[in-house]
């Protein structure tokens, strides 16, 4: 069974496994429609425990993005502009 990749840049690629996707309702305007459907999405990716990214990556990127990261190294990247 061949793994989905998913090109991040030239040197790197994730397993599509290794990221989640959460659906939920945005908020602000757009009438009662935004408030039944789920017009969010979140995208997780567990930083930390990433076995596709080598240590030194892993290192750069904790350190980079320690400000964004939920716990114990996952990173959430939310998307609500379109509806």
């Amino acid at each position: 069974m061949e793994t989905d990749l998913i090109p991040i840049n030239e040197q790197l690629s994730l397993p599509a496994a290794e990221l989640q996707f959460r659906f939920s309702t945005g908020g602000g305007p757009g009438g009662q429609h935004v408030n039944k459907t789920a017009t969010r999405v979140t995208l997780l990716f567990d930083v930390a425990n990433s076995p596709s990214l080598d240590e030194a990556t892993r290192g750069r990127l904790l350190d980079r993005l320690a400000s964004r990261l939920r716990g114990r190294g996952l990173l959430p990247l939310d998307v609500n502009e379109k509806r």
